[in-house]
């Protein structure tokens, strides 16, 4: 999660603020680099198993999707099915996982120490 907030901060500061046109307006830059730093803290939170941690990092993703969204229709005129549905589920893994490591975490702190 680390990563895919890393990648959507840093893709929405170089189009923002790198040389060259805007290739999507400022607001939806704006829109990316804030999603991914929601999803990055979400991560940190999830990694140190924080209450809220999932959820921040689930709000983070659903808010990369919907940027993902606008940005598909502005740059190429429509929408693919294919790729919406393969973040979906890259989204969805990334949950998962969070989770089970959660409980894995969970189940560890409570046996104690061996």
């Amino acid at each position: 999660m680390l990563l895919y907030g890393l990648f959507s901060l840093l893709a929405g500061a170089l189009d923002l603020l790198g040389p060259g046109p805007l290739e999507l307006e400022w607001w939806a830059d704006l829109w990316l680099i804030f999603a991914g730093a929601t999803l990055m803290c979400g991560a940190v939170l999830v990694r140190a198993s924080m209450p809220g941690g999932l959820a921040l990092a689930i709000a983070g993703l659903l808010a990369l999707q919907s940027i993902s969204l606008h940005n598909a229709e502005y740059l190429y005129g429509h929408v693919h099915a294919f790729p919406q549905i393969m973040r979906l589920i890259f989204a969805g893994l990334l949950v998962a996982l969070a989770y089970g490591g959660w409980e894995s975490f969970d189940r560890n702190r409570k046996a104690g120490p061996r």
